[in-house]
């Protein structure tokens, strides 16, 4: 009587969710539910608005952020909204409807270059904060909780005056407000990184890595930088609504981009603020709203990516879906 042997088999590896299902915004609208994600829905859309006018701002503003006439003539002052002039046009015979479009292209630019120079600068300076600690350590952290002492905007005003010398140029109100905002924001980026490197690098693979006569450069580039920064979208979001404040602050204080350099919501709010008493309110209104709207929807997709990734908040979101469960299982009995 002949055996037959059988090979064990070995379990089958786990499926690995798609692309799309891992991106951070993505991913936190499937871990929803309920309130939380209509929050995060409507951040996202208000969020999406924006960036779709930011973009396209050339093909859907009917003139240019600085063009006070066309073929027919000059635009009129204060024109009420219609005809030509949906939004009306402002003192200075601007378009505004023109005006915002183009103000959203302005207010996307800081928010790139001011976070991209945030999180470049603070991610390397926690991953080396974290990984050599010692005095260099305890110096950065000091810096860190000083500057935290500054205003951002009274921080941006002085900015503006240093770089652009009082000249409101396109770059030049760029540069100041992202640069000031960036000053601000790295101590976020910098103890966030920090922390997480000093938690990482007590973890078994990277005292491997250490083990087996990795340079540090290669562990912190390839072991700790790509688990330290899973955070870093989160704060993406609610730094990017501080840095449209700022830049509208400094706008509204006169510190900002000239409406002749580029369009920006600031200026054009400072401008409408003689507007109101004489009973002109599209001047002002509709920059202000666009302020609003937008910083509303990038604070909503932060705070609701913030809950989502705190474990108490998931741990008692899976314990009411679970009781949710139960109670319909029992209700479907007979």
């Amino acid at each position: 009587m002949s055996e037959t042997t059988t090979a064990a088999v070995p379990p089958p590896a786990p499926r690995k969710a798609p692309l799309l299902d891992r991106l951070p915004v993505t991913s936190h609208i499937r871990q929803s539910v309920g309130l939380q994600r209509t929050m995060l829905l409507i951040g996202i859309t208000l969020t999406g608005l924006f960036l779709l006018a930011a973009m396209f701002a050339p093909l859907l503003a009917p003139y240019g952020y600085a063009q006070i006439s066309d073929a027919a003539g000059t635009f009129p002052a204060q024109a009420a909204p219609g005809g030509k002039h949906p939004w009306g046009t402002t003192v200075g015979g601007y378009d505004v409807l023109s005006r915002v479009l183009w103000g959203s292209q302005t207010a996307a630019t800081v928010i790139v270059v001011s976070v991209a120079m945030s999180i470049f600068v603070g991610v390397a300076l926690g991953l080396l904060s974290g990984y050599f600690g010692g005095w260099l350590d305890r110096v950065l952290v000091v810096i860190a909780d000083a500057i935290y002492a500054f205003p951002s905007l009274l921080l941006a005003i002085v900015m503006s005056i240093v770089i652009s010398q009082g000249q409101s140029s396109f770059w030049g109100g760029i540069l100041a407000c992202s640069i000031s905002i960036t000053v601000v924001f790295v101590p976020q980026y910098f103890r966030v990184i920090r922390a997480e490197t000093i938690r990482l690098k007590a973890e078994p693979f990277v005292e491997s890595a250490m083990v087996v006569g990795a340079s540090s450069w290669r562990i912190m580039g390839r072991h700790i930088f790509k688990n330290a920064t899973r955070t870093l979208p989160l704060i993406f979001t609610l730094n990017s609504s501080e840095a449209i404040l700022t830049l509208a602050g400094l706008g509204f204080l006169g510190f900002g981009i000239e409406p002749t350099s580029a369009a920006e919501w600031g200026f054009d709010l400072n401008k409408a603020l003689a507007d109101a008493s004489s009973g002109i309110w599209w001047t002002g209104v509709f920059p202000g709203v666009a302020i609003v709207l937008t910083v509303l929807g990038l604070t909503l997709v932060g705070e609701s990516m913030n809950d989502l990734n705190d474990p108490r908040l998931r741990g008692r979101r899976a314990a009411g879906n679970k009781r949710s469960g139960k109670a319909k299982t029992k209700a479907g009995r007979p």
